[in-house]
């Protein structure tokens, strides 16, 4: 194999980057960062080398350190290098050591060419290998297709030109060249899983299938392309089944009962909003549930409320729709603060009479509450009524201006609005003389 000739080729086809870029070489010192600089110069490349001195092998790190110190000044290129408390790092994060070198080698090369603007690119020298290897991997993990199409070979500013090589061009490509490379004592133990997969799976692979590498090679294409035709099928599932409203995602649960296959694109679409596959099983229950329900990601929640679920932002005050959990709490939302709590009632309790206070029979009322703008199509009993009224002939009624009724929120439970927020409660769920508790939720308007 020509490496160089195959090396030029494949960027240019793939329209990496373009021949005046400046690149950000991560070099460790191994023969495939090594190969990599050395194919850069001879193609005439503008680079510079980044090295990651992470300290977890001692005096081993520290001579990888000096190697490439030697190799920077071969090629007479500018040469930056950065020291991590790796073993700190994972500690504090409560992470691998693999993750915790991970995050801190992209986070200084994004810092680089980010707001530093040092170089174009960050380059790595991820082959073929490395592919195959992240391709079982994943499908190990469980990581789905998306997984399967193992490592891109351009990823925002980060470039893999090297992902066609296997590992034995890139050995060759060195001692054609005479070039000299160190050894990560690391990569014999099996400690970490991907040399487990390098040194015991995939040589034990080869005895029964001896051309696997060439058959998982062909098949990171294919994943490639079934992937994209994956993801044209996602997009528009996604375009069909959701509205966004703010920043709020609505759904219409008739709609996506019908959808299939129904795992999937329900997984596919609450993995933005940090939920996890094992929820997707949660959220279709969700479907047939009654309102107020809901699970929670670290970051969103998604809420049955009526024919729809609604994917929202936690802890937000401009969320369209906030879940009241307790009879004890204080809510912040766009039009002010509800305070909420329980009193008893006593003989000589004199009840609330400003717009601005409802009080409520706690005897009758189950949480979670719902506090949400008002739609049409909504009706309540007005205190004082038997029957029912439209929300919308209630504002005529009591002469709301279109501002006003544009600000107008309720809280509602399991479908049954119990009050429209500074205006109305309703009469279902009043006081009366046998009410042992008094729900009494307070509205400060902001100002």
């Amino acid at each position: 194999m020509n490496l160089l000739k195959n090396f030029t080729n494949n960027i240019k086809k793939q329209n990496l980057f373009q021949p005046k870029d400046k690149l950000l070489l991560a070099v460790s010192g191994g023969v495939d960062s090594v190969v990599l600089c050395e194919l850069c110069k001879q193609a005439g490349y503008d680079f510079i080398i980044a090295h990651c001195n992470f300290q977890l092998r001692g005096a081993e790190s520290d001579r990888d350190e000096n190697f490439v110190k030697e190799l920077a000044n071969k090629y007479a290129v500018e040469m930056l290098i950065k020291k991590f408390d790796t073993e700190k790092y994972a500690g504090e994060n409560k992470l691998s050591i693999q993750v915790a070198a991970r995050e801190l080698r992209y986070g200084w090369f994004k810092e680089l060419t980010g707001k530093l603007s040092i170089a174009h690119w960050i380059i790595t020298a991820h082959h073929t290998n490395d592919n195959i290897e992240t391709l079982l991997m994943n499908f190990f993990k469980g990581t789905g297709v998306s997984g399967l199409r193992g490592i891109s070979p351009k990823q925002g500013n980060l470039i893999r030109p090297l992902l066609f090589a296997k590992k034995e061009d890139i050995k060759e490509f060195a001692l054609l060249n005479k070039l000299s490379y160190v050894e990560d004592s690391s990569n014999a133990s099996d400690k970490y899983t991907r040399n487990y997969f390098r040194n015991q799976l995939i040589p034990d692979l080869q005895k029964v299938f001896p051309q696997v590498e060439d058959n998982l090679m062909d098949n990171l294409q294919r994943f490639g392309e079934i992937e994209i035709l994956y993801q044209q099928s996602v997009d528009l599932h996604k375009k069909k089944l959701l509205e966004q409203k703010g920043n709020e995602i609505h759904i219409p649960v008739l709609k996506l009962l019908k959808t299939e296959p129904l795992s999937t694109i329900v997984y596919e679409i609450i993995k933005e909003y940090g939920f996890t596959a094992h929820q997707t099983d949660e959220v279709i229950a969700l479907l047939q549930s009654e309102t107020g329900k809901y699970i929670q990601s670290p970051t969103h929640r998604i809420i049955k409320n009526r024919n729809w679920l609604i994917i929202s932002p936690n802890e937000t005050k401009q969320a369209e729709n906030i879940l009241i959990e307790a009879e004890h709490a204080h809510i912040d939302f766009v039009q002010g603060k509800l305070e909420i709590k329980t009193l008893p009632q006593t003989a000589n309790y004199k009840p609330q009479t400003t717009n601005s206070i409802a009080e409520l029979n706690a005897d009758e009322i189950k949480f979670p509450l719902l506090l949400r703008r008002w739609k049409q199509g909504d009706f309540f009993y007005p205190l004082g009524m038997k029957k029912k009224k439209k929300l919308s002939r209630f504002f005529t009624d009591i002469k709301l201006s279109l501002t006003q009724k544009e600000k107008t929120w309720v809280i509602e439970m399991d479908k049954k609005i119990i009050w429209v927020v500074g205006l109305r409660i309703d009469d279902r769920f009043k006081i009366t003389g046998k009410t042992k508790n008094i729900l009494q939720i307070t509205l400060s308007i902001a100002e």
